[in-house]
């Protein structure tokens, strides 16, 4: 039987092709760039617990932690000094995600990884010799323009890369990437942290280099997709490169896809005005609402009170590295689940499993936090049995949020957009993922200081919010191939009035 395009019952098309142990490697290499944002994530809330590190940049913080007696642990680390040192990395990554949208297009995505790579390792060196505040700054800005870069090209790449049947497991190696790197720099912060002398928040800080290169080496030795090929005239070549990842000779029918959606794109002259047209609104929405809920489900809230809470149980001076070990190996265990399930069980039903187990443990946590540490933020003397509980719920949400909305914000978006408006899409997806955490970041401790406990519950609320809207608005995409999408948008109850045949 000859290797050519099928199409299947419900009209949707299947193309010949095999997970090949090529683009296995291809897509493993390429996931490295989600090192530098997982380990960004896990060093820089690491660095700021450290003493000598407060006590150069940010005394005032310091200074409350020395009188944490005197003062609630609602608001121990409200700090803007500190909270701008946090957030200016997402507004930077916020910028340069739309000049990579043209970068992307024009050049390639694997030029982006390499820009990426480059710029996050100049920050890493700008941190890791940093003298005074403005350095530390400068840094974390070099730090956000390379994970724009990244954030913008990798998930595309690994969606174009990777056969459709596979796509989402594939796609998903992005994240667990991001939690190794949460893990890795959770544990280098804590060593680092006993070095004498106080400098070892300098290797913490310039450790970055190491997940930079990878991605900046690694980026030089890919290949690119065969979509960007075409994208850019280069037919032959993509054929070339399309049989090699397929495993098969015959893949004339998703060539001529191809060719013909980078036809479309051609006729778009500027994609961004593109998005707003009438056909593309399922694409914009998603691309707007779901990496905002991402942010939006309290990821940050919840990791907030693991020190406090591991401490309690009887960690001692290691409670730090307990809640950062245990968290960060639940992290990465359920982001394997998603991996092993995404393309098994689909996208919905892990989206909305994980948001009512997210639900039930943020509500859980709040009544926990609520009851023992009230409003001045002062628990006492806890049962050790009582944290224990606490500490199982936050677990429960962790694994929830790590085989949901963790991998499914970034998988969801990057498979489900036309060719013609695909990086400018990818931009605006990375784009809102960076507003809300910039937000979010940068009145997170001033709103636990002012709304304490209560916080938990103001997440869970938009939980219920983007859980309901899973289930109304967003139709299944597993296993449809990429430039197939929109007979998935052109059968849904709602979005077939603004996408037509």
């Amino acid at each position: 039987m000859p290797a050519v395009g099928i199409v299947i019952g419900d009209g949707k098309k299947e193309y010949p092709g095999k997970l090949t142990p090529y683009v296995t490697a291809t897509c493993i290499v390429a996931a490295m760039g989600g090192l530098i944002f997982g380990y960004d994530i896990g060093i820089s809330g690491g660095v700021t617990t450290m003493d000598s590190f407060q006590m150069k940049f940010f005394p005032s913080v310091y200074e409350k932690q020395r009188n944490s007696h005197e003062s609630s642990k609602y608001c121990r680390f409200d700090s803007i000094l500190l909270t701008l040192f946090t957030s200016s990395l997402y507004l930077a990554a916020l910028c340069s995600c739309v000049v990579a949208s043209y970068v992307t297009r024009k050049f390639g995505r694997k030029i982006s990884m390499l820009l990426g790579g480059v710029l996050f390792c100049a920050g890493a060196l700008c941190n890791g010799f940093a003298k005074a505040v403005w350095m530390l700054i400068v840094g974390r800005l070099l730090l956000g323009f390379g994970i724009g870069f990244t954030n913008q090209s990798v998930p595309l790449y690994l969606s174009e890369m990777a056969p459709y049947k596979y796509r989402g497991a594939l796609n998903i190696g992005f994240q667990l990437s991001i939690t190794i790197g949460i893990l890795i720099a959770n544990v280098l912060n804590y060593f680092f942290s006993k070095i004498s002398g106080g400098w070892g928040w300098r290797l913490s800080l310039g450790g970055a280099v190491v997940p930079a290169l990878i991605i900046t080496i690694g980026s030089l030795i890919l290949p690119d997709t065969p979509n960007s090929m075409i994208e850019r005239g280069q037919f032959f070549q993509a054929e070339k490169k399309l049989r090699k990842i397929r495993g098969v000779d015959d893949v004339q029918d998703e060539l001529n896809d191809l060719i013909a959606a980078s036809e479309a794109s051609k006729l778009v002259d500027n994609p961004w005005r593109n998005l707003l047209q009438r056909k593309y609104r399922p694409h914009l929405t998603m691309a707007i609402l779901i990496p905002s809920f991402q942010q939006l489900t309290g990821i940050n809230v919840i990791m907030f009170y693991a020190p406090v809470l591991f401490q309690t149980i009887g960690f001692g001076s290691d409670a730090a590295l307990m809640s950062a070990v245990v968290t960060g190996l639940v992290n990465v265990g359920a982001t394997v689940v998603s991996i092993l399930g995404v393309d098994k069980w689909g996208r919905r039903l892990l989206f909305l499993e994980g948001g009512f187990q997210m639900l039930i443990s943020q509500v859980a946590v709040a009544v926990a936090i609520g009851v023992k540490f009230g409003v001045d933020g002062n628990p006492g003397n806890l049962p050790k049995w009582y944290a224990i509980v606490v500490v199982l719920f936050i677990c429960i949400y962790v694994a929830a949020f790590a085989w949901s909305w963790g991998p499914l914000g970034w998988l969801v978006p990057s498979e489900i957009f036309p060719l013609e408006i695909r990086s400018a899409a990818q931009s605006v997806t990375v784009s809102m993922n960076m507003i809300f955490t910039f937000l979010i970041a940068q009145v997170f401790l001033m709103m636990l200081c002012h709304m304490k406990f209560g916080l938990f519950i103001f997440f869970a609320f938009f939980v219920v919010v983007m859980s309901i809207f899973i289930y109304f608005f967003l139709p299944e995409t597993r296993g449809v191939p990429i430039e197939e999408m929109n007979q998935v948008w052109r059968s849904h109850w709602y979005w077939s009035r603004f996408v037509k045949a």
